[in-house]
C-alpha cells in the first residue's frame, strides 16, 4: 500500500485553460487574485473585470496565489534541506522518502530546478521537482498529510532539417549549422554499421531532416532522424527511417538494413595503433610474429562495446591477454576483446550481451605497452581481418510493406535533394511536413 495519497490526473489545472481566473477553489483552498487573503465583502463586490484576472500556470497549478521559492538542488543537499525551512513536518518528508514507487529522492540531482509554493502563513502548500526538461514531480501539503503525482510539460516537435560540408569535424559542422552535439551522436549511431566516423575526412558532406522537441520555446533534445544523406569518401549513403511489425529501423532506397550483424569498432578510439598483420615486430616480446587483432589506442577506462549480439564464452585473465572477454555470436563468428582494466559488472561466462552493450574498459594488463584494447575477430574458427570481412545485413523491408516505404523514400529523397549545402547562398527552406502524419 502507497505511503501517499496519489492522484492521477495530469494536474490541478489545466495549462491551456482559457477560462481560468484567480479565484479558483483547489483541494479546499481558496486562492483569491493577487494572493491577497481575508478580503472584506466590500471588496469582494468590486467589479468582475477587476477580480477576473487571468492568472498565470505553471506545473498545472496558478502560482499567483502563492509566494514562490525557487532554486537548484546544491551538492550533497537533501529534500529535508529544503523542506523543513518552510514548516514542512519531518514526518511527511519521511514519507515522501520512502515512496520510491513516485520518486526515488535519491535519484535527485545536483542542479535541477525546485520550486516550493507557499500560502498566507509562509507555510509550503507544494513543492515540484523538475526531474528533467520534460517531467517533474508535484506534492501537496494539506495538514499532516502529503500526495503526489508526477506530470511533464506540453512538448512542441518540429520538423528540422541541416546540411553542411566537413572542414574539422562532424560535431563542428552539426554546431556551425545551427544544429546539437546531440545529432552528431545520433547520427554516428545510424552509420555506426556502415562509416566509420573516425576517418571522416574534409569535403564529406551531409544533410539530414530530423525531429526536435521543444518545452517553452527552448530545445530539449532530438527527437527522430528521419532521412539523411551522407557523402563519405565520395561514396553516398542514404538512411530513410521506417517502421515494420513494430519496429523502427534505417533502410538505404533499396530497402537494405543499415544495420549490420557488427559494428564498425568496439569503441571511440583515438586511432589504430596497429592493424590485423600476420608479421608484425612485437613492442613487449621485441621479434616478429603474426598479429591477428586490431589495436585501438584509447585512453585507459574508455567503455569497450560488444560489436554484436552473441553469448559471452570466456571472460578471464592470462599473461598474454589480460583481463579479455570472448564473444559466440553465431556458428560462424565470434569476437574477443584484450587488455582491458576490468570487466563491465555481471560480465561473465553465459551472459547474453547485446550490440553496443558495455562489456568492458580499456587498459593495459597482459603483454602491452599502454591502454589500449585488441580486438579480435573470428570467422569459422580462424582469425581474420574484421575490415576486410563482408558484414552481412539485417533484415531488409518486408516485401508486403514495399510500396509504402518507396512512397516515404520519394517524399524523403525529394525534401533531402531542395536542401542546399552552405557553399550555396541560397537559404534552405523551411520544412513543410506534418510532423504527426510522418513515420
Amino acid at each position: 500500500m502507497s505511503l501517499l495519497t496519489r492522484l492521477t490526473f495530469p494536474g490541478f489545472v489545466s495549462k491551456a485553460s482559457s477560462a481560468l481566473f484567480c479565484t479558483t477553489l483547489t483541494l479546499g483552498v481558496l486562492f483569491l487574485s493577487g494572493c491577497q487573503f481575508g478580503r472584506s465583502d466590500a471588496k469582494a463586490e468590486e467589479s468582475t473585470a477587476a477580480s477576473e484576472k487571468p492568472c498565470e500556470i505553471r506545473y498545472g497549478l496558478p502560482i499567483d496565489s502563492f509566494v514562490l521559492v525557487e532554486g537548484q538542488v546544491g551538492s550533497n543537499q537533501f529534500l529535508a534541506d529544503i523542506l523543513l525551512p518552510h514548516q514542512v513536518a519531518y514526518t511527511l518528508i519521511d514519507r515522501m522518502a520512502k515512496d520510491i514507487e513516485l520518486f526515488d529522492f535519491r535519484r535527485m540531482r545536483a542542479g535541477n530546478p525546485y520550486t516550493v509554493l507557499l500560502g498566507p502563513d509562509s507555510s509550503a502548500r507544494y513543492f515540484v521537482y523538475e526531474e528533467n526538461k520534460i517531467e517533474y514531480v508535484v506534492y501537496t501539503f494539506d495538514g499532516d498529510s502529503v500526495s503526489g503525482y508526477r506530470a511533464s510539460k506540453p512538448v512542441e516537435r518540429k520538423v528540422r532539417e541541416v546540411a553542411g560540408i566537413i572542414t574539422s569535424s562532424l560535431y563542428q559542422s552539426l554546431l556551425d549549422g545551427g544544429a546539437s552535439a546531440e545529432l552528431a551522436v545520433r547520427l554516428a549511431d545510424l552509420y555506426a554499421w556502415s562509416i566509420d566516423f573516425y576517418k571522416i575526412q574534409d569535403g564529406d558532406k551531409f544533410k539530414v531532416i530530423y525531429g526536435e522537441r521543444f518545452v517553452d520555446g527552448e530545445s530539449v533534445g532530438v527527437d527522430s532522424i528521419f532521412a539523411s544523406s551522407f557523402n563519405y569518401r565520395g561514396k553516398e549513403f542514404e538512411a530513410f527511417r521506417f517502421d515494420q511489425e513494430g519496429e523502427t529501423g534505417y533502410f538505404d532506397a533499396e530497402g537494405k538494413s543499415l544495420k549490420r550483424a557488427f559494428l564498425q569498432a568496439p569503441l571511440n578510439y583515438t586511432r589504430i595503433s596497429s592493424r590485423y598483420s600476420l608479421k608484425r615486430f612485437h613492442p613487449v616480446q621485441k621479434r616478429y610474429k603474426a598479429h591477428l587483432g586490431t589495436d585501438y589506442a584509447a585512453p585507459e577506462g574508455t567503455p569497450i562495446h560488444a560489436t554484436g549480439d552473441g553469448l559471452v564464452i570466456a571472460a578471464g585473465y592470462n599473461s598474454g591477454n589480460g583481463n579479455y572477454v570472448k564473444i559466440k555470436h553465431n556458428d560462424t563468428y565470434s569476437t574477443q576483446y584484450l587488455h582491458m582494466s576490468r570487466f563491465a559488472p555481471g560480465m561473465k561466462n553465459g551472459r547474453a550481451v547485446k550490440q553496443g552493450e558495455v562489456i568492458g574498459y580499456v587498459g593495459s594488463t597482459g603483454l602491452a605497452t599502454g591502454p589500449h584494447l585488441c580486438y579480435r575477430f573470428w570467422k569459422n574458427g580462424q582469425q581474420v581481418d574484421p575490415f576486410l570481412e563482408k558484414i552481412p545485413a539485417s533484415f531488409p523491408i518486408n516485401e508486403k510493406h514495399r510500396p509504402v516505404f518507396e512512397a516515404l523514400v520519394a517524399k524523403w529523397s525529394k525534401a533531402l535533394d531542395a536542401i542546399p549545402y552552405p557553399e550555396s547562398e541560397e537559404a534552405p527552406a523551411e520544412p513543410k511536413q506534418d510532423y504527426a502524419k510522418i513515420n
